[in-house]
């Protein structure tokens, strides 16, 4: 069988004297007419006007406000964030941003998004960036698994979608929902009761409603927790404790019935599903699956074994907008409640969550979160979606509505062309 070779030039940024770029030509994988080729024919066609000419990659730490700590002692300082640019032969240009929550979260690290995109870009090169479902499935055809870090090629190319059609990407994902103003839900981390008081009541002057509490300090400090909270919720307000896979099943079935006369709602209690949905089975709580959930088949396991009333889709981990959108969609066949976040990052990711939770019925989204404020450095001042008064609309622009700032990110650390 006839194999065909493709090469791209990947220009790597050094640290030679002089500076600048080396230029490396590599042969592409090795692709056969039957495989890989096949998907490429469906994506491509002899009419298309718009292909892309190169993907560049820039990398950005994060210091973090204040150290951020989670349950199982995990403990966070800053973040290492990689933002994709894909240039056009039209001059359009979309940006994309992924940026795991350290390395001890979920299955996603730093390294591992550069090292995945650097395997998929140059086999993206030449194609139509219009085709994101096309495009996604190409991307899972080159490299199998590593969704998170094909999630800011996904938003890269849903960028150059929305500013070639000139319509922002909450209407090419179905439209803005009335009467949902995308609410912010403000992230309480571990520190002493009263110091996550302290921390309600700073979120709630800048006007919000939803809380995310962190639990996961010892089941008697949980529920010490969960009550002084409960005791203070006021109207219309919503409170989710928060153990972020912390819990043992012994642990959270011990807090969750120990507080089940209180109006309370917990999330992602263990690591494992199997494990939650043995916490769902022994308590009466409404339930919220976040980390244990990746892929459409997860979503629909969850539904079947009627396992929570609430999701979280982390829009990077399930691999971006093109599957998020699928995934809403039968959610809200079902009537199951919904946040939609980032792992984390700047505005530009914030943007994109905005975008997407503006799309989703307003009695059934619970809230987004903005990790903007959660770090020191603003990649596009004054720019893209903003908190305000715990809130967080996208910008009415074409396509993403914000691009960052080129003298905040530096130069690129590789580019494919």
């Amino acid at each position: 069988m006839t194999k065909t070779h493709r090469y791209v030039n990947i220009f790597i940024r050094t640290d030679a004297p002089k500076g600048g770029f080396e230029r490396r030509s590599y042969p592409s994988r090795q692709v056969h007419p039957r495989g890989l080729g096949d998907i490429r024919a469906s994506v491509s066609d002899r009419g298309r006007t718009m292909k892309i000419t190169s993907i560049g990659l820039y990398e950005l730490e994060l210091p973090l406000v204040a150290v951020q700590h989670l349950s199982r002692g995990r403990k966070f300082e800053r973040f290492l964030s990689t933002f994709v640019r894909i240039d056009t032969d039209e001059g359009i240009t979309g940006w994309g941003e992924v940026c795991p929550w350290g390395s001890s979260y979920l299955p996603a690290f730093p390294g591992g998004v550069r090292t995945a995109i650097a395997e998929i870009a140059p086999q993206l090169i030449g194609e139509d960036p219009r085709r994101p479902e096309q495009l996604n499935r190409l991307m899972d055809a080159v490299l199998t698994g590593h969704i998170y870090a094909k999630a800011g090629i996904d938003y890269a190319l849903w960028d150059i979608v929305g500013k070639a059609a000139g319509r922002p990407i909450y209407e090419l994902l179905g439209g803005k929902e009335d009467g949902n103003s995308v609410p912010v839900s403000a992230a309480i981390h571990h520190a002493t009761p009263d110091a996550m008081l302290q921390e309600m009541e700073i979120y709630r002057q800048r006007g919000a409603t939803r809380f995310s509490v962190k639990v996961g300090q010892g089941v008697e400090t949980d529920i010490e927790v969960v009550q002084r909270f409960s005791e203070r919720r006021r109207p219309n307000e919503i409170m989710i404790f928060d153990a972020n896979c912390g819990w043992s099943p012994w642990e959270a079935i011990r807090v969750m019935n120990a507080t089940a006369d209180l109006d309370t709602t917990f999330e992602q209690p263990c690591a494992t599903y199997e494990q939650c949905l043995i916490v769902r089975q022994q308590t009466r709580q409404p339930l919220c699956l976040d980390e244990c959930l990746v892929e459409l088949k997860d979503f629909a396991r969850a539904v079947q074994d009627r396992a929570c009333q609430i999701v979280n889709i982390k829009i990077a981990r399930v691999g971006g907008l093109t599957k998020a959108r699928t995934i809403r969609d039968f959610l809200l066949n079902y009537d199951i409640s919904m946040l939609t976040m980032c792992m984390a990052g700047t505005v530009i990711n914030d943007t994109v969550c905005a975008h997407f939770g503006q799309t989703v019925p307003a009695n059934r989204f619970v809230g987004t979160w903005s990790c903007q404020d959660y770090v020191t450095v603003d990649t596009a001042p004054g720019r893209g979606a903003r908190s305000v008064n715990g809130h967080m609309p996208p910008p009415n622009l074409p396509g993403l509505g914000v691009e960052p700032d080129l003298d905040v990110l530096g130069e690129p650390f590789a580019v494919f062309n």
